[in-house]
């Protein structure tokens, strides 16, 4: 885990947070995930499916790699890629014109160009 950005609590909570220095950095959290997906459909039946595919690749990028909530997309990683996770049919409007910039869309088999499948999320851990 990298700057502190992601906590684990006994491997039951992800608490990400913005990228903020000082004094704002030990506010609470600004997003509280269950760790993954099996305790999200333990303790949470009826889970969104937006927080399914959250926690999913929350959980995944979280194991290799820095990862901060971002004000435009769901996530930036190693303060280099923003990530927008979402259905087959979300499009780019919350992260248009931001360069290196990429949807994880649930519900597709082959990405192309800036799509990614986020199936292929669960081969970075």
């Amino acid at each position: 885990m990298s700057n502190a950005m992601i906590i684990s609590y006994g491997q039951m909570l992800l608490l990400i947070n913005e990228p903020l220095k000082g004094i704002k950095k030990i506010n609470r959290p600004d997003k509280i995930y269950l760790n993954n997906t099996n305790l999200l459909y333990a303790y949470c039946q009826n889970s969104k499916k937006g927080t399914i595919r959250e926690t999913f690749s929350a959980n995944q990028v979280s194991q290799k790699s820095h990862l901060v909530i971002s004000k435009q997309g769901d996530f930036t990683i190693d303060n280099k890629f923003r990530v927008e996770i979402g259905g087959k049919n979300k499009d780019f409007k919350q992260i248009k014109d931001i360069p290196n910039s990429f949807l994880a869309l649930d519900d597709i088999k082959i990405g192309s160009r800036a799509k990614i499948p986020l199936w292929l999320f669960g081969f970075l851990y």
